[in-house]
């Protein structure tokens, strides 16, 4: 394999510069531009920044390059389109720290035979101080393999170390594109800025509780604020993720407005999990934000729009997880904020009919920013979807602002009314149900008491998971720590549980290995489903029910591997279960 060619060293500093023939004269497709990155902890590997193109490449050329040649856009979509279509890649990334000296850059494609380990992986170094690194494709050996663009990454020494990267296609002869228009900078001071966060104050909802807390603040007591959602409220697309992202800059909005004496007393709790609905959500809402009793929240921002497609129960979970919460002795105040896609798609209908119900307060980042999208800077733009999304998932900087900027004007326009002459009532049917309302964890060192296990063949303990930047860290923290693990070398016998209950989840783990498969679940002898942990195929927490019944009873659970799989990993991460 050749040596990547590094061009124009002599303009060290000045940031990306036009690359020398044969590509000066080549139309070229933005993927990444200026785009802040960030090194977060990996189980394998340097810590790095991951772009995952997989299902993304053409919205990225979209939104980003600002493609609409349905010809090219297509091409992008497989390895042979992109060769056909791509004559080199050019990198650029400017480390916001001098000390940093080179970053590698990672292109990784995934393959047919064996996704993740048969496609081309290129690791090329680049210097850190902005000159760009051209990657000539003909330069390098591809595999016959592979299928599609994965991802790319960007590794770097130490977590937490940051920068701005610009990758870019040069094309082949015979395609070309439209010269990338820049978009000037956010107004975030301008009065049609303002205008924008407006539109978000979906419902002011009862504010007793929350005017409760806001006093609570002002007296200089102790108020702990929290937040509990998807890959959102983890803070992806925020760099830093831990300092950037919506849910501390909320946190610090309500702090400067509230808190007493430089607001010491106001406490922040975030427990974001990407990939995952509120059915794992209220599984986990206990360890995450109560912390397992060490914390009682004052106010609980709840964002699951955009993850709770993958909620099974359309709708139960969701509030079930708003009543656990609000039923608590101490009365929080719940606060539901409706995220947004790049395609515009929430769940705001299905979700916002709970906050009817209960009278809640209410903030739709999607009505703030979607028809504003749609119009042209002369007519009204106040940002660009290329601003505002990082990918086709998730907010930049600017969008997390956004965000922070809408929750705080719920706080702003709260604090001026008098507050509510009574609480919410909670004493009422459901909007949509409330059979999970009373869930807990089960796993390895909680709440082990209410079964009785065999664990079998599944007795080991992974320790390769999904890691959370929770709070302020910028280092993940393992999801599911207290497993059960099937290793081909551990044995065969099933796993067995015997629980008295009237409701039962599975949380197991999803993975990209090939080391994992599939298991088979059985309750009281009767097949249920089959678990496989590569529908996902990524190292992430999946819920599923195993049964759903009115009274408690005695039931008989069995795991064991599908036939076919008996050589390989699975990994029961724990249960939710319902008395």
């Amino acid at each position: 394999m050749k040596k990547n060619k590094t061009l124009n060293e002599e303009k060290k500093g000045r940031g990306p510069v036009a690359p020398k023939d044969p590509v000066e004269k080549r139309s070229c497709i933005y993927l990444m531009l200026d785009t802040d990155i960030e090194a977060s902890s990996r189980n394998e590997g340097k810590p790095s920044e991951e772009i995952y193109l997989e299902g993304r490449i053409r919205n990225a050329a979209e939104f980003i390059g600002g493609v609409t040649d349905e010809e090219i856009l297509q091409l992008l979509e497989s390895c042979a389109g992109f060769h056909q279509l791509v004559h080199s890649i050019g990198v650029s990334i400017q480390a916001s720290d001098d000390s940093i000296k080179e970053v590698n850059f990672v292109l990784q494609n995934w393959g047919k035979s064996n996704k993740y380990e048969s496609g081309t992986t290129l690791r090329v170094p680049c210097p850190a101080d902005g000159r760009e690194v051209l990657i000539e494709l003909a330069d390098y050996e591809w595999s016959s393999d592979d299928d599609i663009l994965g991802k790319f990454a960007f590794e770097f020494d130490q977590v937490g170390q940051i920068g701005k990267a610009t990758v870019k296609f040069y094309l082949n002869d015979g395609y070309e594109v439209e010269d990338l228009i820049v978009d000037p900078l956010v107004d975030f001071a301008s009065e049609e800025y303002k205008k924008m966060i407006a539109k978000s104050l979906l419902h002011k909802g009862n504010n007793w509780r929350l005017k409760k807390a806001m006093e609570k603040a002002a007296r200089g007591e102790d108020v702990y604020i929290a937040y509990i959602g998807g890959s959102i409220t983890q803070g992806a697309g925020a760099k830093p993720i831990n300092t950037n992202c919506y849910a501390y800059q909320s946190y610090l909005r309500f702090k400067e407005m509230f808190g007493r004496n430089g607001g010491d007393n106001i406490h922040y709790i975030k427990a974001g999990v990407g990939g995952t609905p509120s059915q794992l959500g209220i599984i986990r809402y206990e360890r995450d934000i109560l912390r397992d009793g060490q914390v009682e929240p004052d106010i609980v921002i709840v964002e699951f729009a955009v993850n709770d497609a993958g909620d099974e129960t359309r709708g139960v979970c969701y509030e079930s997880l708003v009543l656990k919460i609000l039923e608590a002795e101490n009365k929080p105040a719940v606060i539901l904020l409706f995220s947004v896609f790049e395609n515009d798609w929430n769940l705001q209908d299905r979700l916002a009919p709970v906050g009817e119900h209960y009278n809640l307060p209410m903030v739709s980042v999607k009505d703030a920013v979607v028809g504003q999208f749609r119009l042209s800077k002369e007519e009204g733009n106040i940002i660009s979807k290329r601003q505002f999304f990082y990918d086709i998932y998730h907010p930049t900087n600017d969008g997390h602002r956004i965000m922070a900027d809408c929750l705080a004007y719920l706080f702003a326009e709260t604090s001026k009314d008098p507050i509510a002459e009574e609480d919410i009532i909670l004493d009422q049917e459901p909007a949509i149900g409330n059979y999970y309302k009373d869930i807990l964890l089960l796993d390895r060192e909680t709440n082990t008491h209410v079964a009785s296990i065999a664990e079998g063949g599944f007795k080991e303990r992974d320790q390769d998971l999904q890691l959370v930047e929770m709070d302020l860290d910028s280092h993940g923290t393992a999801q599911f720590p207290y497993n059960w693990m099937r290793t081909p070398s551990s044995g065969t016998e099933s796993f067995k549980m015997t629980i008295i209950s009237r409701g039962l989840m599975l949380v197991f783990k999803d993975s990209g290995n090939s080391e994992f498969g599939k298991a088979e679940i059985y309750v009281d002898g009767e097949y249920v489903l089959t678990a496989d942990p590569h529908i996902n195929n990524w190292t992430h927490c999946n819920a599923v029910i195993l049964y759903q019944e009115e009274e408690a009873r005695e039931h008989e659970i069995e795991i064991k591997m599908a036939p076919g799989d008996e050589d390989k990993c699975f990994t029961i991460l724990g249960f939710g279960y319902t008395l």
